[in-house]
This record gives structure tokens, sequence and C-alpha cells, in this order.
């Protein structure tokens, strides 16, 4: 399970990617694809075009890291349909863990939550 702070984000590009990019084609799609600031602290996650391969790039501590795992057998199943212009998908820690785990969330449901209302403004 990963433990990320809630101020973390996680992008899923919806684009394949060349999987033989590394930290430098990595930051290059973040900012021009996804339209994020590499260097912010959340997490990008990259699938190949048969989704057999993931890596996720992250910024922590004055330096890149750069995760990835290589599926032997199957493929990776995205938890929401895909943007037809390609541009991202937002997880939640808990989907990002759950994908990588091999588990299929379209069949799954999400119960209602509550939520704080919206803040009033003085005026």
């Amino acid at each position: 399970m990963l433990t990320l702070p809630s101020s973390v984000r996680i992008h899923l590009c919806a684009r394949p990617v060349d999987m033989r990019k590394s930290f430098d084609g990595l930051c290059v799609l973040v900012r021009q694809v996804l339209r994020e600031e590499p260097l912010s602290g959340h997490l990008f996650v990259f699938f190949n075009r048969t989704r057999d391969r993931v890596k996720v790039l992250w910024w922590h501590s004055g330096g890149f890291c750069l995760f990835a795992k290589r599926l032997e057998k199957g493929s990776f199943r995205l938890p929401h349909p895909l943007p037809e212009d390609g541009s991202a998908l937002t997880l939640e820690a808990v989907e990002l863990t759950l994908l990588l785990e091999g588990i299929d969330l379209k069949a799954s449901v999400r119960r209602p939550r509550w939520q704080p209302p919206p803040l009033k403004s003085a005026a």
C-alpha cells in the first residue's frame, strides 16, 4: 500500500508512452502533454501501448525517482475510461496501488462519501 500525503496528486497519462524514455524524456511529457510541473512532488504514471509496462516518475528530496514494473503475463486495467484528447486522469493512491496489484477497478463501485460544504466567502 502506498502511503502518500493528501497533498500529493497522481496523474496518469492517457497517451501510450515509449518505455525507452527515462527521466528527461518523461519530464518533457509531463510538461508538454500533461501540462504539469515535474518538480511539483506529484506522481506521474505512464503506460506502454499494450499496458504490460508502467513507469512512475516522482521528484523527491532533490532528485527524480523512477519506478517501473513489467508484467510477465496480462496487462494493467485502468480504473476509468481514457479521455479522447490524450490528457491525464487523476487517481487516488488506493487506486494506483490496486492497479499495480492487478485488480480490475472497472467493476468496483465507489460508495458516496461525505464532503464538507464549500466555504462561504465573506463579502
